[in-house]
């Protein structure tokens, strides 16, 4: 079996679903931004997928897009760990539902 665009597109769609979810449902950050990692995951397949069946795939603009967008999610990732990491140190968990008491 040749894996065609629609096959590609099908794969993407259910890994953002499933990052969709586990960013809306969960409640604790550092799943959250798990789910957020696996949305950029699924757009990245999806830059490569129509790369890859565009017309004229010689030039890589593809891939240097999924490049630069794993490099900003990498730095998005690395941010929000420090935020996390500063937000339990000061309440002691990471359950979003109790950080109402944030104050500049």
């Amino acid at each position: 079996m040749t894996p065609t665009l629609t096959l590609f597109l099908i794969v993407s769609a259910a890994l953002f679903c499933i990052g969709l979810l586990a960013a809306l449902s969960r409640r604790h950050a550092i799943f959250i931004l798990i789910g957020i990692e696996m949305m950029l995951a699924a757009a990245n397949l999806n830059f490569i997928a129509f790369w890859r069946f565009g017309a004229e795939p010689q030039q890589p603009t593809g891939v240097m897009v999924a490049i630069f967008s794993i490099a900003i999610a990498a730095a998005e990732a690395a941010v929000g760990v420090a935020l996390v990491i500063a937000v339990y140190r000061h309440y002691r968990t990471t359950n979003v539902t109790k950080l109402d008491r944030l104050k500049g």
